[in-house]
């Protein structure tokens, strides 16, 4: 009898490769596929880990470029924050993945795609909500909801008694995720709100401690709200990001420990490290302050909440998303300019800022003798805003 081919969202880690054997033994023919966003593992690796965990084949590509410019872009213009602390570099990446998925799954003439994610996770949100977006009829398998494991502990000797390559251990049995806008670090002791985060839990920042002892220095270029040059060189929206993560993580700068609420109900405590991602959203805010008037920038808050929420949930393929990507890149257009930061000890701090389209005025603002403010203006001003105050 011909085996029933399946697509599975393949990372390398403990999940995914004790699902590739789980439904190996199943009876499906497994095809991997690999989206290389910045993972932990190389290419070869991967296929190394696929092929000895049992893979028919596997697809590895490399979506930085698409993964930078068609999402992270998008969300870094919408000032999009998941609870005043999260960018979203997980959840950025889940519809791209289910996208890959769809486009292999029709290519090898699958009818199932599969994916490691647990049964109370967002993961599994994002991944299912995108493919039954594209793909309706494509059948999804996710067996962390129906195998007979139920721990990561338990995880961890099946994928041993099955020789299985894994990395994780019961002393350290943190679940990773890393892509180039972020790491998302969970599990193991930090479930225990009273554990400190252990140093050894972090990929891409130094300790506080450990950071550089000098301030350094960068100076970022924005064309229409996208990053286009670091200290005055040109470099493509990936690189940026690469080179930021590099000179962010030196001066610890990206950390982030969160009580999160979940898609499904509860919360979780997860924790972050964005050093590109954190840089580049403060510098773009700086150029929207000069830029946008108060109205614009009351209701950018609004919609930047809005994005986050959605692209948390997992809707980035919701009509409501696109219409407000609309707005976003039509208010984008004068986000233009350059922001010098100077990074310390986990801190960003704001030297310099310009844009052709800054709504600063020097001459209006100061207190000197350049002044152009009329003074006899305030006194009419305040009276017709005390016209309500008076009648009641």
């Amino acid at each position: 009898m011909k085996k029933q081919k399946l697509i599975l969202a393949y990372s390398g880690g403990l999940d995914t490769s004790c699902c590739l054997n789980w439904l190996k033994d199943k009876g499906f023919e497994i095809i991997c596929f690999s989206a290389n966003l910045g993972s932990e593992f190389s290419p070869k690796e991967l296929r190394a880990k696929a092929k000895k965990s049992g893979a028919f084949k596997i697809y590895v590509k490399d979506l930085r470029k698409e993964f930078s410019q068609n999402y992270i872009l998008p969300s870094l213009k919408a000032g999009a924050l998941y609870q005043n602390k999260y960018l979203l570099s997980t959840a950025l990446g889940r519809p791209l993945i289910a996208k890959y998925l769809v486009d292999i799954a029709k290519s090898e003439n699958a009818g199932y795609v599969a994916h490691g994610c647990s049964a109370k996770g967002n993961d599994q949100i994002r991944l299912e909500l995108a493919i039954k977006s594209l793909a309706p009829d494509l059948k999804i398998i996710a067996p962390l909801r129906n195998w007979e494991l139920s721990s990561r502990e338990e995880e961890i000797d099946y994928a041993k008694k099955n020789n299985l390559p894994i990395d994780s251990t019961k002393n350290k049995i943190f679940s990773i995720d890393k892509n180039i806008w972020g790491v998302s670090i969970e599990a193991g002791l930090l479930e225990d709100l009273n554990n400190r985060v252990p140093e050894e839990a972090y990929i891409l920042t130094k300790s506080v401690h450990a950071a550089l002892k000098k301030p350094e220095r960068v100076e970022i270029e924005f064309q229409k709200g996208k990053p286009v040059k670091i200290n005055k060189t040109t470099l493509t929206l990936t690189n940026i990001i690469e080179k930021l993560n590099k000179i962010g993580g030196r001066h610890s700068i990206g950390r982030t420990d969160l009580i999160e609420d979940r898609v499904v109900g509860i919360k979780s405590r997860e924790i972050y490290e964005a050093p590109a991602a954190w840089i580049l959203y403060k510098a773009l805010r700086e150029i929207e302050e000069l830029v946008f008037g108060k109205e614009m920038l009351e209701f950018k808050k609004i919609v930047s909440s809005y994005y986050a929420d959605l692209a948390y949930r997992g809707l980035w393929f919701y009509e409501l998303k696109n219409s407000l990507d609309a707005f976003i890149n039509k208010s984008s257009n004068k986000l233009s300019g350059k922001v010098e930061l100077e990074l310390y000890k986990g801190n960003i701090v704001t030297l310099k800022r310009s844009s052709r389209y800054s709504l600063y005025e020097k001459r209006l603002a100061t207190y000197g003798k350049k002044d152009l403010f009329c003074r006899d203006w305030a006194e009419g001003f305040i009276n017709i805003l005390g016209i309500p105050l008076k009648k009641r």
